[in-house]
């Protein structure tokens, strides 16, 4: 064995690290990527999807360079390493690794313009940060074109000594939750009630408001 000292790159992500915490990146794999793509133009965009988007397996013709499409998504899955950002909007484009088609390399291409924008951003781990996990929800009922699930996410290993926090941007589901009384304005009332106010009320989580516009 031998000691190469402080880590600073690890299969091209780079790491820097201070008594603040620790800093990684990927900032020239972004580039890298791009430049692969073979793209005309470096236009960027704000987000990595378009608002409302969604794909089915039916959307537009057939695309005639499966490869490049499997690549690119292959080096987007890489990138969620340090660009937590795209993780839903790769999580959509991989859907469709099989059989992609125009419509879906034309979203590939957006998270690329996105990427170009934000690529120099790197990921913080500050040494000052407790391990609480916390988590934030939005309106997702089973919007899955292809087979009509809802898109969720979880955590195994993690203990908890306080409510995880949830944060939400809704007011009307917070006070469902707390206050029994409002479930009849609401439909799905085995998630959007009983399940949520099982889990608040046994302390396994709290519903924090949070704007919007954060």
């Amino acid at each position: 064995m031998k000691d190469l000292g402080t880590l600073s790159c690890f299969l091209g992500i780079k790491v820097a690290s201070s008594p603040s915490g620790y800093l990684i990146s990927q900032s020239k794999y972004p580039m890298d990527v791009i430049e692969h793509a073979y793209l005309t133009d470096i236009k960027t965009v704000d987000t990595p999807l378009e608002s409302n988007a969604q794909y089915s397996s039916s959307d537009g013709g057939p695309l005639t360079n499966l490869t490049l499409y499997r690549t690119m998504v292959g080096y987007l899955v890489y990138l969620t390493i340090t660009h937590p950002n795209i993780a839903y909007a790769v999580h959509i484009v991989s859907q469709f690794f099989s059989a992609p088609t125009a419509v879906h390399w034309v979203a590939v291409v957006r998270i690329l313009r996105y990427l170009h924008s934000t690529c120099f951003q790197s990921l913080l781990f500050p040494s000052t940060s407790s391990l609480v996990l916390r988590t934030h929800s939005d309106v997702d009922w089973a919007s899955d074109l292809i087979d009509r699930k809802s898109t969720t996410d979880f955590y195994m290993g993690v203990s908890h000594s306080s409510p995880t926090p949830m944060y939400c941007d809704n007011t009307s589901p917070i006070q469902i939750s707390h206050n029994s009384l409002f479930h009849e304005f609401t439909k799905h009332i085995e998630i959007d009630c009983h399940l949520v106010r099982h889990h608040l009320q046994t302390g396994t989580i709290s519903l924090p408001f949070v704007s919007s516009s954060l």
